[in-house]
């Protein structure tokens, strides 16, 4: 370096590098953390806007939709009903489709078995594997004040 001169040293330049690349990483992790728990929460919601939906069409047509009609019961008339003018569906809106988890799976929809009892709807978080805890816990229609 001439003398006289002002600027930084390659090694202060180095060290500047090293700080930035310190705060990006933590930054981005602090990031992907929100991110991950605002699907969960994502989650939590499609499935109360799922479970209103569903006591909706309970109200109408006085049972919920079979396992083999699913929540695309929810959409379209089940062939089922196609007499029925108690279906006042679509119960989702304008929507064309069921809504998939933040995780890119289906959301389980397991029908009652008997007539006193409800529904089951639930996703298995971010693993997508049954059970599991924080991030990997099950969201389901029974457990969503764990969520809030």
């Amino acid at each position: 370096m001439i003398r006289g001169t002002k600027g930084f040293t390659l090694v202060e330049l180095l060290v500047v590098m090293v700080i930035l690349s310190l705060l990006a990483g933590a930054v981005t992790l602090s990031v992907r953390r929100h991110i991950l728990y605002a699907r969960q929460s994502r989650a939590v919601a499609d499935i109360v806007t799922l479970t209103s939906a569903l006591e909706a069409y309970f109200i109408n047509v006085k049972s919920y939709p079979t396992q083999e009609q699913g929540l695309l019961g929810l959409i379209t008339r089940p062939s089922e009903l196609s007499g029925n003018s108690r279906w006042r569906g679509p119960y989702l809106g304008n929507r064309t489709s069921v809504p998939i988890d933040p995780w890119g799976q289906e959301y389980v929809y397991t029908a009652p078995g008997g007539a006193e009892d409800r529904f089951t709807l639930k996703s298995y978080g971010q693993d997508g594997k049954e059970g599991g805890e924080g991030l990997d816990k099950d969201i389901t229609d029974k457990n969503l004040h764990e969520f809030e």
